[in-house]
């Protein structure tokens, strides 16, 4: 009977000893990490040289650590360059990779949101995009320029919009982490739209182009946008009143396109605008020469 104790306790010293191994073991363990990686065109995608599938692409079963990503993306009119970088990978993160293929640099874009680990339980963001000097919108309030980093966050969900003329803005919903500082590297890819050209100030014998009027608003002024849309960046502010110059008109939502400023053109909602086309102005060397032939004179028209 003493010796039947003694084999049991025994097998229960083991089986402790077994199960805190292994806790310790998952413990000590680097935590299981995560990655999604999406592109246009869909794209064959390889980690560390070996192909693990196609896009949209997504594993949590991946170890803390660097590791390099080579996307080859299917080609149909023309040969698109593959895309290789290298990623930090933090545990307990998801990273994220978005990649448009273009025939061109200009006409390709690139966003990688990744982590890095802070030593307080802090929480920060760093914003860098090519070229710099975007705009930055963080949750409809915090605006600035990139580069820029900010510890003034807290861990969740958050909107951030990056939009910079002459390009196709970003709009992207991202994750932060207690502990953790979000990276952001965004490419920018070239709008297809012409930028506007400063519209010469019309001289007396030039046809007047047609003219935007500013109407009356609760706030006093007009919103300037970057689209023709309530949810693109404001850039500026049209004032009731003033006549600004039509560039295009928006046949989907009726907005027009003015030159708010000189060489700044935006988009206003047609609610609170009109289109007003002015009447032709001549000067004397418009006149046209009479003959000496005497001929009444007619009353000048008051003008309008």
């Amino acid at each position: 009977m003493r010796k039947l104790k003694i084999i049991i306790l025994a097998l229960v010293v083991i089986g402790f000893l077994i199960g805190t191994s292994i806790l310790l073991v998952k413990y000590f363990r680097p935590k299981p990490t995560g990655i999604f990686i999406d592109s246009k065109p869909a794209s064959n995608v390889f980690v560390n040289s070996e192909q693990v599938g196609r896009t949209p692409y997504r594993t949590n079963k991946l170890d803390p650590g660097e590791y390099s990503i080579r996307l080859i993306p299917d080609s149909y009119e023309v040969p698109l360059a593959p895309y290789d970088t290298k990623i930090n990978l933090q545990a307990k993160t998801e990273t994220i990779i978005k990649k448009e293929f273009g025939k061109t640099p200009e006409e390709s874009s690139i966003e990688v949101d990744s982590f890095e680990k802070l030593d307080s339980g802090e929480t920060g963001i760093s914003i860098v995009t090519v070229p710099e000097k975007a705009q930055i919108v963080i949750d409809g309030s915090t605006r600035a320029l990139s580069p820029y980093k900010t510890m003034a966050v807290v861990p969740g969900e958050h909107s951030i919009t990056l939009s910079l003329d002459g390009y196709i803005a970003k709009n992207l919903k991202v994750n932060t982490y207690s502990g953790y500082r979000l990276v952001i590297y965004v490419e920018f890819k070239k709008s297809k739209e012409e930028v506007a050209t400063p519209t010469p100030t019309p001289t007396p014998q030039e046809e007047v182009k047609d003219m935007v009027e500013i109407l009356s608003t609760p706030l006093g002024y007009l919103r300037v946008r970057k689209d023709p849309t309530t949810e693109a960046v404001e850039i500026g502010k049209a004032e009731p009143g003033k006549l600004y110059p039509l560039l295009e008109t928006d046949e989907a939502s009726g907005w027009f396109k003015i030159e708010y400023e000189q060489g700044k053109s935006g988009w206003i909602a047609n609610q609170y605008a009109k289109k007003v086309t002015p009447s032709i102005t001549k000067t004397p060397s418009q006149t046209i020469t009479q003959t000496p032939t005497p001929t009444p004179k007619l009353s000048p028209k008051p003008s309008i």
